[in-house]
């Protein structure tokens, strides 16, 4: 199995390198279909349930049409009229789509391959209850998992998803003032107020979807904010298609996007002074640029500028510049969950859940 892993990565980094430097809809194509062919066989030849490596399979199909419907109107539209720049860019997200099907593979196929293990007869005398039981139940949360990553992988949420990604960019910024004065009069004026708040939320936005596939949590974004009432949350978002992707402003009902959408606020007792150094930070931020790491996200944490980050990734470093980290963690490591699930010495201090039903 390890020279197969082996063989695999080889393959995968080869067919990244084509595409990114040759980038034409036959080798976007052509990789699509033999990574679809590798985690098909991989699938095949994995031990388990007829059953589960079946939908796996179907799964490894309907991302392939995806891949393949999205491949001209997406990755591949008005390459004409491209900078370079633009041009590479749009090769990376089409090197983004190659991931689906080998992210699938990895959690379910690599990540739970113990849990769905099936001795064979001769094997089945030595396999105590217990070691039964958790077969079952890795084949049950297994099953639930391929169910469940087909609804949030619709058609619908990859295709916006991916008309998104075009806004993105995780090399320039692209963000730049969409803080206003008034923001900061107001953020000012809650100086006062001896806490910070930590917010997470479950958006159920078809990025927040995608990720809670891979991630297997509820709460995918991260936001801080300056007062209880959240009049000053800010974060590092999409911008809602109103703003560029980067550091923005946000308000309640940009958290509302399904019905089972809620926030959790906790709140960090901090000083005035510590609050003042964050937004001295926020505003060089805000006047330098910005821009959403969503490659950072996906598959490095490497930052290419100092202002190029995610939710979570903006929510620490701006902690950790005025000494309110209360764990450590490499910065591009840190997902939403781990602000709470890591406060080891309680510092935080539950506030409230909002829900939008």
């Amino acid at each position: 199995m390890s020279k197969y892993l082996i063989f695999l990565n080889v393959v995968f980094i080869i067919l990244c390198g084509i595409t990114l430097l040759l980038g034409s809809s036959e080798f976007f194509a052509l990789a699509y279909i033999i990574v679809y062919i590798i985690v098909v066989v991989r699938t095949l030849m994995t031990p388990g349930r007829r059953k589960t490596r079946r939908y796996l399979n179907l799964a490894y199909t309907a991302i392939l049409v995806v891949q393949l419907t999205m491949l001209n109107s997406i990755v591949l539209s008005n390459v004409e009229h491209l900078h370079m720049h633009e041009d590479i860019l749009r090769r990376v997200v089409g090197i983004v789509f190659i991931f689906m099907p080998m992210l699938v593979n990895r959690h379910v196929a690599s990540v739970r391959y113990t849990h769905y293990y099936i001795p064979p007869v001769g094997e089945t005398a030595a396999v105590g209850i217990s070691e039964l039981m958790n077969t079952a139940s890795g084949l049950k949360r297994a099953t639930g998992f391929i169910n469940e990553s087909r609804q949030k992988l619709s058609i619908d949420n990859l295709v916006s998803l991916a008309h998104d990604m075009t806004r993105h960019d995780s090399f320039h910024y692209v963000n730049s003032r969409s803080l206003t004065d008034e923001y900061f009069q107001l953020a000012r004026a809650s100086l006062d107020d001896p806490n910070i708040y930590i917010i997470i939320s479950k958006t159920g936005s078809p990025a927040s979807e995608f990720i809670s596939v891979f991630t297997r949590k509820q709460y995918n974004h991260a936001s801080i904010s300056f007062d209880k009432a959240l009049k000053t949350t800010i974060s590092y978002n999409g911008g809602e298609k109103v703003y560029p992707p980067g550091l923005n402003m946000e308000i309640l009902e940009f958290f509302r996007k399904s019905p089972d959408s809620k926030i959790m606020v906790y709140s960090l007792p901090c000083t005035a002074e510590q609050k003042k150094q964050m937004l001295d930070r926020i505003a060089k931020i805000n006047r330098e640029g910005s821009a959403y790491n969503i490659l950072g996200l996906l598959m490095s944490n490497r930052l290419h500028k100092p202002n190029i980050m995610y939710c979570s990734q903006f929510v620490y470093n701006m902690l950790d510049d005025v000494g309110l980290a209360y764990f450590e963690k490499a910065g591009g490591k840190i997902s939403p969950t781990d602000l709470v699930e890591l406060d080891y010495f309680r510092r935080l201090r539950f506030e409230l859940e909002i829900t939008f039903a």
